[in-house]
């Protein structure tokens, strides 16, 4: 960029005003910087414009006559020790095309202004622009963002409905094969009532359910008498495959109600249940029924 300094150096230049020292920098500058010297070609080429286009002037006789009265009264009344001082012909044409080459310099200078000034101002038209671009492209990806964070929400949602109806629809397919394993298992199992067989207990009953499968069973009994302290009832299975009755083990009724519930094991594999008995044997039972038989199913 030309500073001020190298504008008036150039202007100089151009009329040929520059000597010595400041001539020879100056024409180091000139070399090394293109701007310059593109300044100092308008310059030259200004001030040339102006001197041609000055038209020529002869004075007027009545100028003429006093300008040369002017110079005689001053040869008759000089003193010896005065020097005059005549200014050149050239030097008004000169002073005249300095005023002219100020002024197309300072032409140059405000239309190189105003070419910069405009320059700044499309800059910023077209950053403006731009920025109004970049705005409307966020705003773009906000509304996709904002679209997509609402379809994730949405998909969320989606998901909890599955897994919620999923989890309903598993419930109830668990419910239904434990219904199914249920049914299978009711029509496994064998249920016989016993009745009594002792006369002084005719209202004693009791329901054994067998599980031929676990080799369990559920013995319930009812109103059967309360027994002495050296006795206890004895529950037997009675499978053909077998000569004698399998144990099924020992129990107690209540004293109160003469009911018991009894979860039993016998003590051999059962092939085929086909009757229940309840006995009454000696404390802790015996290996092969002994005693009265209290309790028989059908």
């Amino acid at each position: 960029m030309i500073d001020e300094r190298k504008e008036e150096a150039a202007a100089l230049y151009a009329l040929d005003l520059l000597e010595g020292a400041e001539l020879s920098a100056f024409e180091a500058e000139l070399a090394a910087d293109r701007e310059l010297r593109h300044l100092v070609d308008r310059l030259r080429e200004t001030s040339a414009g102006v001197a041609l286009l000055a038209p020529p002037a002869a004075p007027s006789a009545f100028l003429r006559e006093r300008i040369m009265a002017a110079a005689a009264d001053r040869s008759t009344t000089r003193p010896d020790h005065v020097v005059p001082f005549i200014l050149p012909a050239w030097a008004g044409w000169a002073a005249a095309a300095c005023f002219i080459i100020a002024t197309g310099y300072f032409v140059v200078a405000n239309f190189n202004t105003r070419s910069q000034f405009d320059s700044l101002r499309e800059n910023a038209r077209l950053s403006a622009i731009e920025i109004k671009n970049l705005n409307n492209i966020l705003e773009a990806e906000r509304l996709i963002s904002k679209q997509q964070i609402a379809s994730l929400k949405g998909a969320q949602t989606d998901i909890a409905d599955l897994r919620a109806k999923l989890a309903t629809e598993r419930a109830e397919a668990s419910a239904q094969i434990a219904d199914l394993l249920h049914q299978n298992a009711l029509a496994d199992l064998k249920i016989a009532s016993l009745a009594s067989l002792a006369g002084n207990s005719p209202q004693a009953q009791a329901i054994a359910v067998w599980n031929p499968k676990t080799q369990e069973g559920v013995l319930s009994v009812a109103k059967l008498p309360a027994l002495a302290s050296d006795k206890d009832y004895q529950l037997w299975v009675i499978d053909p495959a077998y000569p004698n009755p399998v144990d099924g083990g020992v129990f107690q009724v209540d004293p109160a109600t003469g009911d018991a519930r009894v979860n039993f094991k016998p003590n051999k594999d059962v092939k085929f249940a086909a009757k229940f008995a309840v006995s009454l044997e000696r404390k802790g039972g015996v290996p092969k029924a002994q005693g009265p038989i209290v309790l028989l199913s059908d």
